[in-house]
């Protein structure tokens, strides 16, 4: 735990998974053969060693892969076990009608009460208009309804979804991943920074520093690569709106944990205690309300 001389750090955004109990498909395609393989909340806990502005890693969420209930009911048990894990986004159908009772039967007992946000991997869809259909955009509203918050996860051409979701449900707390996968690599900016800027305009959107090494050149992407990304999301969202994200372990690709958390580190230089404290744990603390939850031993 952390405490006033030892402030904690959250990563708000990482992944589990077991390959013998579920497979991810998406590994299969080529450049992922270094995380094709299982990896726990031990391994992140091994990997994430190095503090940021001398904070040491004390909460985490855990996000989901693959479209599947079974995963994150996984996920909450896994959150109800393990202290680092203090919220789970999961997933749910929502082009279902049934979705308001999917989501009471995972929100219940003290296991549920760690589902804070759903995600659905827009970014794989191939309809322009997947967040626009009527029955996505009811779903949302129940999610909303329901207390939680809704993880965005689009490329960098899927903006106007996003912006028309914000538009329309401005209840609904949304939080954009990986910054909308900027084209770091291709270092044309001009377009993703017109509508992050049209995104962020919306008062209701958070945004995740996470992410963006993989949208850079895996082996050769350095501090400058990051540095325009960063400058824009600071003008355009303010620390109080930004939060620390590692995407372990797929930043694995492209330099891993540590050396993610020196660059964010970089980054940092010459800002506040307050700015610091804001990215680094209270933007994710507020929005996935990562309040310490009860957990009683289990029976011997």
């Amino acid at each position: 735990m952390s405490d006033a001389s030892h402030p904690g750090l959250v990563d708000a955004h990482h992944h589990v998974w077991n390959l013998d109990d579920r497979p991810q498909p998406w590994l299969d395609g080529p450049g992922h053969e270094p995380i094709r393989r299982s990896f726990g909340t031990d391994d992140l806990r091994s990997a994430a060693t190095r503090p940021i502005a001398g904070r040491q890693l004390t909460s985490s969420v855990v996000v989901q892969c693959v479209a599947s209930l079974p995963e994150t009911r996984d996920l909450l048990a896994l959150a109800d076990k393990d202290p680092l894990v203090g919220a789970v986004v999961g997933w749910v159908d929502l082009t279902s009608p049934a979705v308001g009772d999917v989501l009471d039967e995972l929100g219940a007992g003290r296991k549920g009460s760690y589902l804070r946000a759903v995600r659905h991997v827009v970014q794989g869809e191939q309809d322009p208009e997947w967040l626009r259909r009527p029955s996505v955009e009811r779903a949302l509203r129940t999610v909303g309804e329901r207390g939680l918050g809704y993880d965005v996860l689009i490329r960098s051409h899927q903006f106007d979804q996003a912006v028309r979701l914000a538009e329309r449900l401005p209840e609904l707390p949304l939080v954009l991943d990986h910054a909308g996968k900027p084209p770091i690599v291709g270092g044309e900016l001009a377009d993703w920074e017109r509508d992050v800027r049209r995104l962020a305009g919306h008062p209701q959107v958070r945004c995740k520093v996470s992410g963006l090494v993989t949208e850079a050149d895996h082996e050769k992407w350095t501090l400058d690569d990051i540095r325009p990304v960063w400058d824009v999301l600071w003008d355009v969202f303010g620390p109080d709106r930004l939060m620390f994200g590692s995407d372990w372990p797929v930043c694995v690709l492209a330099g891993g944990w540590n050396r993610w958390a020196a660059t964010v580190e970089e980054l940092l230089t010459g800002c506040s205690e307050s700015e610091n404290e804001a990215v680094l744990a209270g933007t994710a603390r507020d929005f996935y309300r990562l309040t310490p939850v009860e957990r009683t031993p289990a029976c011997s």
